[in-house]
């Protein structure tokens, strides 16, 4: 199991208003906030992967067709919830790149909207559960 990630954004405040109205519908809740860094953990003591967000200390553009971070899938609980996910991304102005819909030719029964997130990352959110 991966403990956790650390991924650089270029506005740490920015990038805390818009994760912390979006992870608790992914199924994190917030675990540490300083002027440095915050992070996330799997709600309710589950185990899973801790989220460390840091600000960038390079510039440059992000590029998920580059070497480094393609996405980040969240896996949630159901399709009710990827909709959820679905509108709060819109809500909060970001680019929708699949709406909601099952994509059978990753597994059955998977469903899933793609987004991209402030910083140019493709982020997910999947259920892999009967309708």
């Amino acid at each position: 199991m991966l403990g956790h990630i650390g991924v650089n954004v270029r506005d740490l405040v920015r990038a805390k208003a818009y994760y912390d109205t979006l992870m608790p519908l992914l199924g994190f809740e917030p675990y540490k906030s300083a002027a440095d860094q915050f992070a996330y953990c799997p709600a309710g003591g589950r185990p899973g992967t801790y989220i460390f967000f840091y600000p960038a200390l390079d510039e440059g553009a992000y590029s998920r067709h580059r070497p480094g971070l393609q996405h980040l899938a969240f896996n949630v609980p159901t399709r009710a919830a990827v909709h959820a996910v679905h509108e709060q991304v819109q809500a909060l102005g970001s680019k929708v790149m699949h709406p909601p819909q099952p994509f059978p030719q990753y597994l059955p029964h998977y469903y899933a909207v793609f987004w991209e997130g402030p910083e140019g990352f493709m982020l997910e959110a999947v259920c892999v559960r009967e309708a």
